[in-house]
Parts: structure tokens; sequence; C-alpha cells
């Protein structure tokens, strides 16, 4: 679901139109500030999971944010609508997906707020330095690289497999960013959970706060928010589970607010 979705869409005008916008690209309201996000659909388009995740982190005022594997840069800026952070940065290896993230921080004015960086996450501390930030976020690949791949050249194949990073190299190199006490978070399937945790466990990002999404209240998660602090102590709170339609289709109440 993106939020090109017809429960949420409203005329939108975006904030500079002397942006460029290339054949085959729209532009989605993404209803916070009156900003937009450049998009195209022949890609991958940012989806719920994202918006969910950057509703579930925690942005302190005057705290400086990375997200890894940006994408189209949806993460950064809904963390500068919702939060009060200094700055934000993005960091994505596709390069068309940068230049496109990047046209999407100047449609809304935001170029001395939100960083949009290509480079490699496997180098990420390598590129921006050891303990450079207090909040590293991420919608990584959910899936494993061998898992009914059809193109693995392809941008939206690039976005769902491990093909290019592993869920241990987000791990680690969000580790390896933060500050201690700095936090991560993370949106994944509930069935790598087992997984996760041990990787987190391993480079010392204790797991505090978890959220279990449900499509249907008699369905399966098919996804997880996770939050963890880099040095914490052992304890983990489990947050009551979202829901995210109602029994004819409809978003739930507690969805809609956080779109």
């Amino acid at each position: 679901m993106t939020i090109n979705d017809n429960q949420l869409t409203k005329e939108f005008s975006p904030i500079n139109d002397s942006v460029t916008i290339n054949e085959g690209e729209r532009i989605d309201d993404l209803m916070r500030n009156g900003y937009g996000i450049i998009q195209h659909p022949g890609r991958f388009c940012f989806g719920m999971d994202a918006v969910l995740l950057s509703s579930f982190s925690k942005v302190k005022k005057g705290e400086k944010t990375i997200d890894l594997g940006t994408g189209t840069g949806i993460i950064p800026i809904l963390l500068e609508a919702k939060t009060k952070g200094n700055h934000f940065v993005g960091i994505d290896i596709q390069e068309a997906s940068v230049e496109m993230a990047r046209r999407s921080v100047e449609l809304n004015n935001l170029t001395h707020k939100i960083d949009i960086v290509h480079a490699d996450i496997k180098e990420a501390v390598t590129v921006f330095g050891k303990a450079s930030f207090d909040v590293v976020t991420s919608n990584p690949p959910y899936m494993n690289s061998g898992h009914g791949i059809t193109n693995p050249n392809e941008p939206k194949a690039i976005a769902r497999h491990e093909l290019l990073c592993s869920l241990a190299d987000v791990v680690s190199q969000a580790a390896g960013l933060l500050r201690e006490n700095g936090r991560f978070y993370m949106v994944h399937r509930p069935t790598r959970l087992a997984e996760i945790f041990g990787c987190m466990y391993e480079h010392r990002l204790e797991p505090k706060r978890m959220c279990l999404v449900y499509p249907y209240v008699n369905r399966e998660p098919n996804m997880v928010l996770i939050e963890a602090i880099k040095g914490a102590g052992k304890e983990l709170r489990v947050d009551k589970p979202l829901i995210v339609y109602n029994e004819n289709g409809t978003y739930t109440d507690e969805l809609l607010k956080m779109y």
C-alpha cells in the first residue's frame, strides 16, 4: 500500500514547483506539512511499512538521524515533518533512487535539514564515522537473497531481497553509527524475529520495544516494529498490537492517525 491510496489522497500542489519531474514519475501527497514525494511506479514506491516506522521512531529535539537504505527518501522526510530532530540523512546504493530522493528534498525546501548520500550501507561507518548519530532507522530488504527473485538487477528486487546487503550488514552498521544509548528503529518480518534479536545482541543493541502489525484482527502479523538501544539493559516492552484494516476493508482509526 502506498500513500497514493484512494482512502487517503487529496489534491496536492508542491511547495517548490521548480523541481523537475521526469516522464513516468508522480508526486504523492504525504499529508504532513504540505510535503510531497516523487515516485516512479516502475521502480519501487514506498509502502505502509515506511510510514509506520516513521511513526514508531522517536527523534528528540536536536538529535541527528540516519536512514539506512532510504530509497526515495520517505523516512527522513517524514521524520523531519513529525519530529524536532536537528538533521536527517538518508543513504542508498541505487543512484537513481538517490537522485529522485534529492529532488523530493528540494521539492519540499528541505535541503538545509536533509542530506541524501549515494553510498553502500556496508560502508556507512567508514563514510560517516563511528558513533556519529543519535538515531538510526531502517526499512531493509525482508527476503533472503535466494527467495523468489525474478530479476536480481531490478530496483524492486534490490529493495525487497538481500542482494546487496544482509540483515547482519544493516544491524552491524547501525550499531557502529550509534552513540552509546543511541536508538535503532527497524521494521521487518515477524518470521525473522529470532534472527533479528540474535544479530542485535551480537552488536550490543538491546531490543527495548516491539509492536506487531496485523493486517486484520483475525490474521497473523505480517510486520514487526522494533526499537533497540545501544548498550542498554535487558528489558523488552511489547506494545499493543496494531491492526491495519477493519472487517470492511477500511483503515482502522489508529492506522489513520499514523498517516
